[in-house]
């Protein structure tokens, strides 16, 4: 029978420590280091096998009582207990590790522009950002793929530009086709910049949701819109116009299925073939009883 006592008793301090160094290369590791630093006001000097069920439990209820929402204690909840898991399963730090329940969340939000919509909001736009945000809806590329674009990753020839698998969010290089209206806004973009494609006043862009993205949002008459929307708007409108999802998948640079299947319910066309699958073969008797009800008197 393994005793309470049979390991070493590591500190939580020792755990993040060696969390941020084995984890050094992930993307999302600044928002690990936000929600350790957070974790601190209630961990700090604690033993890792002193964190039990009410323990997390006060850490739940604190965090939302500071005004988070559901899905925000998610990601805390969720942080500490794969670093618990961990220090089980890859450094033998623990024997056992409480079960963490998270809280439920609202779906997956999904908010997409008309074509009246976006031409409101291109004209209220300043042209550099006019500019960025016609390049993304013709190709769906991330806010941060459309800042960082540089020239390098673009061949004019071809009509195609790639991102990187260091800068893709699934972690695997992208393949962008560059359509007409691609072409035309980099084709503006010449000259501006020796390597980066977007610039504002002779300067790389850092940022397009900013200040001036929100004001000719309301401009524009536009709620409840952010920047990463025009990706799905432009999912939205492949589609509307009926681009296979497997295509949009590929195209969009998902890793699986699963995120395309947002935009599933957007069109019926590649069902339309087998909409009549499921009828009554011509002369059935329902199809008889329904004739002789029609039939009028005589």
């Amino acid at each position: 029978m393994k005793h309470l006592d049979s390991k070493p008793r590591y500190t939580w301090q020792e755990a993040v420590l060696r969390w941020l160094a084995e984890r050094s290369h992930k993307k999302s590791l600044d928002d690990d280091k936000g929600h350790f630093r957070w974790l601190n006001s209630h961990l700090n000097h604690k033993h890792l096998n002193d964190i039990n069920k009410a323990l997390i439990d006060r850490i739940k209820q604190a965090k939302l009582n500071s005004g988070a929402s559901n899905a925000t204690v998610n990601r805390v909840l969720g942080l500490l207990r794969a670093l618990l898991n961990c220090a089980r399963d890859e450094w033998d730090w623990l024997d056992t590790v409480p079960v963490i329940k998270l809280l439920p969340e609202a779906k997956t939000r999904l908010r997409w522009l008309s074509h009246d919509e976006a031409e409101r909001l291109l004209a209220e736009l300043p042209e550099h950002l006019a500019a960025m945000m016609r390049f993304t809806l013709a190709t769906g590329l991330r806010e941060a793929n459309v800042v960082g674009l540089q020239w390098s990753q673009l061949d004019m020839q071809r009509r195609c530009a790639w991102i990187h698998a260091d800068q893709a969010k699934a972690e695997k290089a992208i393949a962008v086709p560059l359509g007409a209206e691609a072409l035309t806004v980099i084709k503006a973009q010449l000259g501006k910049h020796d390597s980066f494609v977007f610039t504002y006043a002779g300067a790389p862009i850092t940022r397009a949701n900013n200040n001036a993205w929100r004001k000719a949002l309301l401009r524009a008459g536009i709620t409840d819109f952010r920047w990463h929307d025009l990706r799905h708007t432009w999912a939205s409108w492949h589609v509307q116009n009926g681009t296979p999802l497997h295509i949009l998948k590929e195209l969009g640079g998902w890793a699986d299925l699963t995120m395309v299947m947002r935009y599933a319910h957007l069109s019926s066309n590649h069902l339309q073939a087998f909409a009549e699958n499921a009828s009554l073969p011509t002369g059935g008797r329902v199809a008889v009883l329904a004739q002789k009800t029609a039939t009028p008197p005589t």
